[in-house]
């Protein structure tokens, strides 16, 4: 098995961000450093990451998190700010985030151990369409969502076509439901902002079949058979 995907196998992180640490010089395979990618993995290697010994879990573990405003998509944090990790401290399983949700947006997040279903989950090929619940500034114009639906220049790049569908109007403020496959830097708030509105709320509602449903703010549960079996479909 190629190091990358050994070390995604093992539940650590997603092969893109494997290969990122290969690179860098983090991994060892039988106490010599390996940076270069193609290396092939046999059943009686040690592998090391940052000096401590990984393996293959046999139990591959899917989470559905209901992640609030104010945590970090990451495993830990520099600056020491909460991480959805730690809405996860009783959770007997290692998992990491697949894809990332910005600071300030709540919403659907899938975690797991499962490194294959990350790197499918996430790599732009498989178009798979996140949902999300805007609260935008202003009343948004038929043509505003014409727009939207064609794709915008978010900064020297066209968004692809996008599902859009007013909700309704609050307050001086347009609800939407925008299904997008692309995972650009905040690109639905950079979407409204080349509109001329304003994203004040920003929520994550599905990633595709799989619902945020009624699932509390700040918890998590366990995807169904009947969700890991749609993953594993894609």
């Amino acid at each position: 098995m190629r190091l990358q995907k050994y070390i995604a196998s093992c539940g650590v992180t997603s092969r893109r961000k494997a290969e990122e640490m290969i690179r860098a010089g983090r991994v060892k395979v039988n106490g010599i450093k390996i940076d270069q990618m193609g290396y092939i993995v046999n059943n009686d290697d040690v592998v090391e990451l940052d000096g401590k010994k990984i393996s293959i879990d046999e139990k591959l573990v899917y989470i559905a998190l209901n992640k609030p405003v104010g945590y970090i998509t990451s495993v830990s944090d520099e600056q020491q700010r909460p991480t959805v990790m730690d809405l996860l401290s009783d959770l007997e399983f290692r998992v990491f985030p697949v894809g990332r949700l910005d600071f300030n947006t709540s919403g659907l997040l899938l975690l797991t151990n499962d490194g294959q279903m990350s790197y499918k989950l996430t790599h732009p090929s498989h178009k798979i369409y996140k949902t999300y619940r805007v609260k935008a500034s202003g009343i948004l114009s038929q043509q505003d969502i014409e727009r939207l639906k064609k794709g915008v220049d978010i900064g020297g790049y066209i968004t692809a076509k996008a599902y859009v569908m007013v909700e309704g109007f609050k307050d001086n403020c347009t609800i939407v439901e925008i299904k997008i496959f692309e995972g650009k830097n905040r690109q639905v708030r950079r979407m409204f902002k080349s509109i001329g509105h304003k994203v004040l709320e920003l929520e994550r509602i599905a990633i595709g079949d799989i619902q945020l449903g009624k699932l509390k703010r700040g918890h998590y549960r366990k995807l169904t058979k009947k969700e890991i079996e749609y993953l594993k479909r894609l």
